[in-house]
């Protein structure tokens, strides 16, 4: 078997990577050899990827920066609630907001307050592979209240403008919003009052 077959699609350390080659004199040497083929890719410092098969990037996002979870648009897209395709995969964090520039794309990270951030998150596994964590519907679309700059919104109508026709959402608010769990972020205090609305419409 390939020696980076065991790694799968989840992101490694370099070493992790190093590890798997501990029988040769530099190891190092062989990391720098499979980058330059392609064989792996850096992701950032001392974290990699192996380039064969399917190429997680809410997994990648999990890893590469955390604690954190998939959320905002790349959630509401990966449940297909929103029609649009998101070219930067958009998480929820506990740390500094931060941006990273890589081989496989934009990841970008918000950061909220840990009563908040611990509230309705899901663990997506994939094929029984692999397993990601992401932001259930209702609390992506409490994101999207909570992540977006001077949202100013007062009333049920301007939120259902904000909802259905600014973001697109399709998603049966009345059938599905899980109403207990924006209380509870409701309790948290972060843009409660929006937040509320949510429960009138």
């Amino acid at each position: 078997m390939n020696v980076l077959q065991q790694f799968g699609n989840i992101p490694v350390s370099a070493a992790t990577l190093r590890s798997a080659f501990s029988h040769l004199h530099f190891p190092q040497n062989k990391l720098a050899a499979l980058e330059k083929s392609g064989a792996i890719i850096r992701v950032k410092k001392n974290l990699y990827v192996v380039a064969q098969g399917l190429i997680s990037r809410e997994l990648v996002a999990n890893h590469l920066y955390g604690p954190s979870y998939l959320s905002l648009q790349s959630a509401l897209a990966y449940y297909g609630m929103i029609p649009e395709r998101v070219y930067s995969v958009l998480s929820m964090t506990l740390k500094r907001s931060k941006t990273y520039r890589t081989p496989l794309g934009e990841f970008s990270y918000q950061t909220v307050n840990a009563s908040y951030f611990h509230l309705g998150i899901n663990q997506e596994t994939v094929a029984q592979s692999y397993t990601f964590l992401l932001a259930s519907p209702t609390k992506a679309i409490c994101d999207m209240i909570v992540g977006t700059p001077n949202l100013r919104i007062q009333s049920v109508s301007a939120l259902r403008d904000y909802l259905f026709a600014d973001m697109r959402l399709d998603f049966d608010l009345e059938q599905l919003l899980d109403r207990e769990l924006v209380q509870q972020c409701c309790a948290t205090g972060t843009k409660a009052a929006i937040l509320r609305l949510l429960l009138e419409l």
